[in-house]
Parts: C-alpha cells; sequence; structure tokens
C-alpha cells in the first residue's frame, strides 16, 4: 500500500508498506494527517491477526485523539508535562489513549486477547517536532550529510546495552532475546510514552519505519537512500524495497517527510 499528502505550508509526506515474503499479513499500519502535520507508524503483534487489529487501534486513536478538541490544562487524564510543549502533551496524551483503546479490544475478544503494537508518531507545529513512540518502531532525521535517530528501542537488546555500553554486540546480536520488545502499546496494563522535542530549521527529511526496514538497513545505508532523491514516493519505495532485497522477513513500513517552513 502507498499513499501520498501535500501540505505545501509545512510538511510533505508519503508511506510504502508491504507485508514481505515471509509473513501472511501485514501487521504494519500507518497515517498521515497533513491538517495537522501528524504522521504515525505502527507495527503490531499478537495471533490471529490480531496484530494488525492492535496497530490500526492504535494509528486511529493517535490521529482521533489529535483531531478532537484538547482538554484543559487542569484535566489532563495522563497529566500534564510542564517541559513539554502544549502539542507534545497532545502527542503524549493521545498514545496513551492509543494504550488504553488496545487494552479495551483486547479485554472483549479471546482472539485478541494479548495483542500489542509498536508506535512512532510525529507532529510540526511551526517550527517545533514532537516525537512520541513506543516499542522498536523509529524515527530518523535527516539533515545535510548527517543522520540521527531520535528514537531508542525499546527492547532487550537497547536496555542491555544501556546498562553496559561495553558490551559485546556480537555476543547481543546472536542472543535469542534481542528482538524481545520490553515496552508496548496494549499487551499489558502499564506503558512508558516516550516524548522528544526539537527545533527545526527547514528541509530536514524525516523518516518513520518499522524494523522490516531499519532491521535490515543500517544508518549510513538509510541516509543514502533518504537522499537520493527528491521524490518522496520513490524514496519510501526504495526503502522498502531495499530491506526486502537485503531479506527482510518482516512487514516493511517506511513513512518520509519533508519539512518546508512557511
Amino acid at each position: 500500500m502507498t499513499g501520498c499528502a501535500d501540505n505545501r505550508r509545512v510538511l510533505r509526506a508519503c508511506g510504502v508498506t508491504d507485508k514481505g515474503r515471509v509473513r501472511a499479513v501485514n501487521e504494519d499500519c500507518w497515517a498521515f494527517d497533513d491538517a495537522r502535520n501528524l504522521c504515525v507508524v505502527a507495527d503490531g503483534m499478537g495471533g490471529h491477526r490480531a496484530g494488525e487489529v492492535a496497530a490500526r487501534i492504535a494509528v486511529d486513536a493517535v490521529v482521533r485523539s489529535l483531531e478532537s478538541d484538547a482538554p484543559r490544562v487542569s484535566h489532563w487524564p495522563f497529566g500534564y508535562d510542564d517541559s513539554l510543549s502544549y502539542v507534545g502533551n497532545r502527542l503524549r496524551t493521545a498514545i496513551h489513549v492509543a494504550h488504553v483503546q488496545v487494552l479495551q479490544a483486547a479485554a472483549v475478544s479471546r482472539h485478541c486477547s494479548g495483542m500489542g503494537t509498536t508506535i512512532v508518531a510525529a507532529v510540526v507545529d511551526g517550527n517545533r517536532l514532537s516525537v512520541g513512540h513506543v516499542g522498536d518502531s523509529r524515527l530518523y532525521l535527516v539533515a545535510g550529510d548527517g543522520i540521527r535517530q531520535l528514537t531508542h528501542d525499546d527492547s532487550w537488546m537497547a536496555s542491555m546495552l544501556a546498562e553496559d555500553p561495553t558490551a559485546d554486540m556480537a555476543l547481543l546480536e546472536r542472543h535469542p532475546m534481542r528482538n524481545a520488545l520490553t515496552n508496548v502499546v496494549g499487551a499489558s496494563q502499564r506503558t512508558d510514552v516516550h516524548l522528544l522535542e526539537e527545533t527545526l530549521s527547514g528541509g530536514e527529511l524525516f523518516l518513520l519505519s518499522t524494523d522490516g526496514v531499519h532491521g535490515e538497513l543500517d544508518d549510513d545505508r538509510i541516509g543514502e537512500l533518504m537522499r537520493a532523491s527528491g521524490d518522496l514516493h520513490e524514496t519510501a519505495s526504495n526503502l522498502v524495497a531495499a530491506a526486502l532485497a537485503r531479506g527482510s522477513h518482516d512487514n516493511c513500513t517506511a513513512l518520509v517527510a519533508r519539512y518546508i517552513p512557511d
């Protein structure tokens, strides 16, 4: 599935998703709301197509939450973080709402019991980028010749490296728990929503991706593909195609956006 949208004031974006060559079902989901400069990507997990359900619920919940009227500061159901912008707090709240809705859906269907999803979402307000994430779906920022991964993975391997940055990467990459997620939307009663914010200067590219893409492509290759074409659809397609060519066994999703200041 592909799709593009063009908001000439702030963001242009295009997404491509592919179930890949191994999985029978695509449990990835993405959305771009050009009216709110919102990008969202989710990677679901669970049997009986429940991952597909969880990802769709989460993405839709985030989009609807940011479409609705915001609560007054004194009535934020998940608290208000003074270190974040107003939009950042709205995004954080939207992901918490998504978590609750996935849990509620799982509670009423035995086929969906235990389902969960990763999520990464970005909103641009003026020249401020707000990014919220849970799990191991990522957001990369490409500016000039540089690329940075702004998110961090909620995975067993990432937690081991955080505890011991000198740990043997070769051993960790062969460990059977290396890709186990330590934090997701749904699946358990608690989730930790990570939020970060940056100031943009103009012309930056963003990539929101699932691990079917970035699990096969290193940062240098991602940056090379992001800079190779000015066409966002071509860029997203090339990222997915490159991951599949490298042998990705997972669903692959790439949502590419460019910041165009007023």
